[in-house]
Order: C-alpha cells, then structure tokens, then sequence
C-alpha cells in the first residue's frame, strides 16, 4: 500500500488511531471515480475503522456498500473478497447475529482453505476465529474448541493470527468451565501479544486481559479478575470507546464481579 492513495489512511488504522483512518479513508474514497480499486479498498479501510468505533451497525452497511466493487474488481473468490466478508461477518457478531456469523465464517473458512497461498491461509484463519466466536457465543464450546485447536495446528506462526485464535480457545475452555485451562492459554496469549510489534496489536487491545479476567473469576480468584476486567475495560474505552463489543463485555464482567449484575 506504500505510495497509494489509500497508504495514509491505513497507517493511521494500523496506529490506533480509528477516528482518524476512517475519515481520511472516507476522504480518499470520495476523491476518486466509483468503479476504482482504490476507492473500494479506502472505503474497506473505512469499514474496518468503523467497527473498531464500536459503530458495528455503520461498518456492516460500508461493507456492503463496497463488498460489490471487490467481487467485480477482484473477483468472488480472490483473498482481498473473502477476508472482507469474514470481517464483515465478525460485525454480525458484534450486533449479537451469531448464527449468521457462524454461516458466513465457515462459508468464507470453507472457500479460502480450497485454494492455496499465504494469504489464502490467513483468510481461512481469520474465519476460522470468527467461527470460533460465534459458536461460543451460542453455548457450543465444545465446537468452538475443536475448530480452534484445529486452526492453530494448522498455523503455527507466533504472529497476531495464533494470538486471536488462542484467545479463542480460552473462550471456548472458560465456556465449559475448565478455567485452568483457560488460564495457561490466556496467560500464553499474553506472552505472545508483548512478544509483537504494537501496530498489529491494536485491535486487539483489551482482549487478553478479558480472558485472563473470566478465568480467574472461574477460579474464584474474584480480586484478581477484577484488576484485569478494570485494565481490559479501561483499554478497550481509551481504543474502541464505549458501544464497542468487547467494552461491553468488559464492562459487564465488571458488573458481574462487582455483583451489580446476575
């Protein structure tokens, strides 16, 4: 993306800096002709951005705006197509349309592991934990575990891939209550999200300490727990702000410890 229209607005996304890429992405997009390749990855730019901002509702119809401009330009099944619908899918979760979520993802997880290349393959993991997601989301831990132990078999790079789908996995072990566990794997997951570069840590912000907080709390380790829940909310408020998904759920683990919430 170096020297493309689009290269400011995605350095200002891989920054933190949300408000800010959607803006100039949304500037780029409007400054070039409908039909360009430039104006559609600006506004994916936008999109993902937007989320980020907890504007989950927004990002959804961006992604719909432009996901007909990438399956013309780049065609239905190129890499740049099937990520952005599995980005666009992890929106749905974020809106609480898990089932759908979970459709799209494993179309999406389906389509890209049929073909072959790097980015095919980080395609197919991204949806993968999209997946993952969804099927905790509606109490299927047992599913959501075999699928991410699956994908990390598969990808075994230490990059910020293996960090999502080991949070994953932590999700999906606290689900079932076997909150060890979950713990070894958050307590991994951290490892590894100090081990790499800041700028591909950013959307990940908050995270770690959310699973580290509900697998203390399932050890009944309640003053522990609350220090992460408090660090994880705090991040996630400075980073996404307050309608995001995982402020949310930050905010209501915190409810929960605090026995403001049942």
């Amino acid at each position: 993306m170096t020297g493309t229209p689009v290269a400011h607005a995605k350095a200002l996304y891989e920054a933190g800096r949300y408000a800010e890429a959607e803006a100039e992405a949304r500037a780029a997009a409007r400054s070039r002709p409908r039909d360009d390749e430039y104006a559609a990855v600006a506004l994916f730019i936008a999109a993902i951005a937007t989320g980020a901002q907890g504007r989950h509702a927004e990002a959804i119809a961006t992604y719909d705006e432009v996901l007909p401009a990438f399956s013309r330009i780049f065609g239905a099944h190129h890499w740049q197509t099937l990520k952005l619908r599995s980005d666009r899918a992890q929106e749905l979760a974020a809106l609480g349309q898990y089932a759908e979520c979970e459709a799209e993802c494993a179309a999406v997880a389906e389509a890209a592991s049929r073909r072959i290349g790097p980015d095919m393959s980080l395609v197919t993991a991204a949806a993968r934990n999209g997946l993952i997601f969804a099927l905790d989301a509606q109490g299927r831990h047992q599913e959501a575990e075999a699928v991410a132990r699956e994908a990390l078999a598969v990808h075994r790079a230490l990059d910020r891939v293996s960090l999502v789908l080991r949070l994953g996995l932590a999700r999906s072990l606290n689900g079932q209550g076997r909150h060890e566990d979950a713990l070894a794997e958050a307590q991994g997951a951290d490892e590894l999200y100090r081990a790499l570069p800041e700028r591909q840590c950013h959307p990940d912000g908050g995270a770690v300490e959310l699973a580290l907080a509900n697998a203390l709390l399932g050890l009944r380790r309640a003053p522990e727990a609350r220090l992460q829940a408090a660090a994880a909310h705090s991040a996630c408020l400075a980073s996404f702000g307050p309608h995001h998904r995982r402020t949310v759920e930050a905010q209501m683990l915190l409810e929960r410890i605090d026995g403001t919430r049942p």
